[in-house]
């Protein structure tokens, strides 16, 4: 994995502090079709105690959301970078790729003991998405999940 170098990416679990502000991001209208809104993942996290829906931060700047979430059952478990976002205003300036790297280096340090295997699922009609994922070491597993999304993995103990 790439170090974090140029920006200062950091992530901050959404609490009652930012969730207003976390909810208000936004993406362009052609991509609503390929993420749930904000508010409806938060939605899902409450319902869901293992979601962990955080905040991407430059600095002091809230760039965009994500959730993660590590299902143990049933075994062996699985880990999910389930849903990534760079709001539209900071889309096209790397926020998407700097955020992917960081969030599989906080995966693998609160996880890695746990599994070698994170997925993802992707439409698709999502080409940016998926030359982003591949770029980073994604590949496609031949699966789908309950959508029909294609289901993508990266292994952190991957020789490189």
């Amino acid at each position: 994995m790439e170090p974090n170098n140029y920006r200062q990416l950091h992530f901050e679990p959404v609490n009652d502090k930012n969730r207003e502000d976390v909810k208000s991001l936004s993406i362009f209208s052609e991509q609503a079709g390929f993420i749930e809104s904000v508010s409806e993942c938060l939605q899902e996290a409450d319902e869901i105690k293992i979601w962990r829906p955080v905040g991407i931060f430059d600095g002091d700047t809230l760039v965009g959301f994500a959730m993660y979430g590590y299902f143990p059952d049933p075994a062996p478990g699985q880990l999910w970078l389930d849903r990534l976002l760079i709001d539209k205003k900071y889309q096209g300036q790397g926020y998407g790729r700097q955020a992917v790297l960081a969030l599989l280096n906080r995966l693998y340090s609160e996880y890695g003991k746990d599994t070698e295997t994170v997925y993802l699922s992707v439409y698709m009609d999502n080409p940016h998405a998926i030359r982003l994922y591949k770029s980073i070491g994604f590949k496609f597993n031949g699966k789908y999940d309950s959508k029909g999304e294609h289901i993508m993995e990266y292994h952190f103990n991957v020789p490189e």
